[in-house]
């Protein structure tokens, strides 16, 4: 579906005059912070390990069964945007590595299924940010699922190395 010109104006008027928001980057590759067995990745762009370090498929399975945000409180987190004056909300509901932050209907490679927490970070933050009247969005990775074997990558890197177990 096509958004009209209107659309797309009134969607960029808003989006200019919110001029504040946060864009979160949260998944599996938190756990690692930008490190694996010792080396500091290089330049730091956490969310980019599995790739990057070439982490075996299974190996990034098992730090996914590590991911157990217990501290995660949509509430505070919307709070705490709101009465810093913040506007919207994005977050990465699927990155590269394929990981839903939410209960997927697609892949079992999720919150749900592959970590101890077993709670939808998605829907519990999109409900939080309705409620306190915060617009909200995701970022979510379809080009770069790294999970996916069929799927394209469109990136000149040649990730092939990450599905060797």
């Amino acid at each position: 579906m096509w958004q009209t010109p209107d659309s797309i104006a009134r969607n960029e008027k808003w989006f200019y005059d919110a001029k504040f928001g946060v864009f979160i980057r949260f998944g599996v590759y938190s756990v690692l912070e930008g490190a694996y067995q010792g080396k500091v990745q290089q330049p730091r762009c956490a969310e980019w390990i599995w790739a990057d370090a070439k982490i075996s498929a299974a190996e990034y399975r098992e730090v996914a069964m590590t991911f157990n945000p217990v501290e995660f409180d949509a509430e505070q987190w919307v709070k705490i945007f709101k009465d810093n004056g913040m506007k919207y909300v994005v977050i990465t509901a699927k990155h590269h590595d394929g990981f839903a932050l939410f209960d997927s209907a697609v892949s079992d490679f999720n919150m749900i299924i592959n970590t101890q927490f077993k709670r939808d970070i998605i829907k519990e933050l999109s409900e939080a940010c309705h409620r306190n009247g915060l617009k909200f969005g995701v970022y979510y990775s379809q080009a770069q699922d790294w999970y996916h074997p069929d799927a394209p990558v469109m990136s000149p890197r040649n990730y092939s190395a990450i599905w060797k177990n």
